[in-house]
Order: structure tokens, then C-alpha cells, then sequence
């Protein structure tokens, strides 16, 4: 008798993990924006854990965005709070249930005002990347990529000096940077980096001829994981 009940509990759990399990349907395209409002500078902190990421600026507002989705527990959740922006995936640090699913869309296309300060984070768990910064305000730039394929586009004029931290685990990632300013890029455990011509090499440093003699510098750090780092210099 006790074996039958444990049978029946078994089979009526496995039902209800089964109904609650996302599963994909229609697709859904939705628009949002955010007002600046009266704040001086932001924070602006992306977290998507798997799907594609589309950031560039342009936006009028602080920030204009698109989103395509086909599973319900994927629509994003966005917060606005004293300065601080939060667009994130619900539970994106892997979204375990996902597993198994092959045919999930989730694309976000984001659009960033230029002119305000901005405090930058993205973090991307698996899928692809296209972050076109260059013309953003940026004070900070903060990246982490798990697996899939980015490119990172920091190239053009920035008017103050910009700290970079780039961390790539399993992604094959590109990176355009500036030639008019000075750029160091300090790539850990750099096996798999490849430097495109514009770019000096000493150990695990590279530098642009612009380093040490324009007044505007930035300063890439990246940790590189098992994935390919391509760096370029703009023509």
C-alpha cells in the first residue's frame, strides 16, 4: 500500500513540474522606454542570461528598447530607481529550465541616450552580443560574457578617460577600439588572443600608437576564459 502512494505522489509531481515547465509559444514583440527624469548621471546595469543583446545609443530617452520573446517567463523586468537602471532576464543566472528547449527566441535590441553620464554593466550568460558603445557618455564599462559570440565596439572619440573590464569565459569575442586616443589592453591568460595590426605588443599588454602621448586614455582589462579574443584598431 505505502509503495502505491509513493507512486501516486510520484506521477502527480511530475505532472505539475510538467504543466509549470515554460514552454514556447506565439511570439511576442513589445517596445519601452524610460525617462531620464531629473537625474545628472546613471547607472545602467543588462542582464540577459540567454538569448541575443542588440545596445547602441541614439535614444532620445535614457533608454528606448525593443524586445522579442516566445517564452511567457522570458519577458524582461525593468526597474528605474534613483539613477539606477536594472533591465534583466527573470532568474538569468542560467534559467535552468530552459534546458532542453531548442526553438526559444529571446532578442533584446536596446537604445541608450548619449549625452548623461553612464555608469555601464552588461552581463550576458550564453547567446550573442553586438554592443556598439562608441558615442555613449561612458564613466565605467563593466562586461561579462559566458558563452556565445560578442562584438564589442569601443572605437571613435571619448572625451575623458574610460576604465574597462571585460570578462569572457567560453565566448569568442571582437573588439574594435579608437585610434586617435590611447588605448592598453591587459589581456589575462591571453592563448587565444589575436592582435590585428595597430596594436604593440608586450607580454599580455597591447597598445595603440596613441598610448602615452594623446590626453584621453582607456584602459581595457579582460580575463579571458577557453574562447578567441580578437582585438582591432579602427582605420
Amino acid at each position: 500500500m505505502k509503495t502505491n502512494h509513493l507512486l501516486i505522489i510520484f506521477v502527480l509531481l511530475s505532472t505539475l513540474l510538467t504543466n509549470c515547465a515554460p514552454r514556447v509559444g506565439a511570439l511576442q514583440s513589445e517596445s519601452q522606454s524610460v525617462e531620464l527624469g531629473d537625474a545628472r548621471s546613471v547607472r545602467v546595469e543588462i542582464e540577459l542570461g540567454a538569448g541575443d543583446l542588440q545596445v547602441t545609443g541614439h535614444a532620445e530617452k535614457l533608454m528606448e528598447a525593443d524586445f522579442t520573446y516566445n517564452v511567457a517567463e522570458l519577458k524582461p523586468e525593468i526597474e528605474y530607481t534613483d539613477g539606477t537602471l536594472v533591465v534583466r532576464q527573470p532568474e538569468s543566472g542560467g534559467l535552468p529550465a530552459l534546458q532542453g528547449i531548442r526553438d526559444f527566441r529571446n532578442e533584446w535590441c536596446l537604445r541608450l541616450n548619449d549625452a548623461v553620464p553612464m555608469d555601464l554593466s552588461v552581463d550576458v550568460g550564453a547567446g550573442a552580443g553586438d554592443l556598439r558603445l562608441s558615442g555613449l557618455s561612458l564613466t565605467g564599462l563593466d562586461i561579462t560574457l559566458g558563452a556565445g559570440r560578442s562584438m564589442i565596439d569601443l572605437s571613435g572619440d571619448w572625451m575623458s578617460d574610460l576604465d574597462v573590464s571585460i570578462e569572457a569565459g567560453a565566448a569568442s569575442v571582437s573588439v574594435r577600439l579608437p585610434n586617435d586616443i590611447g588605448v592598453r589592453v591587459r589581456v589575462g591568460d591571453g592563448r587565444h588572443t589575436n592582435a590585428i595590426s595597430g596594436l604593440t605588443r608586450n607580454d599580455d599588454v597591447y597598445t595603440n600608437a596613441a598610448y602615452g602621448v594623446s590626453d584621453v586614455t582607456m584602459q581595457i582589462d579582460m580575463q579571458a576564459g577557453v574562447g578567441q579574443i580578437n582585438l582591432e584598431v579602427e582605420d
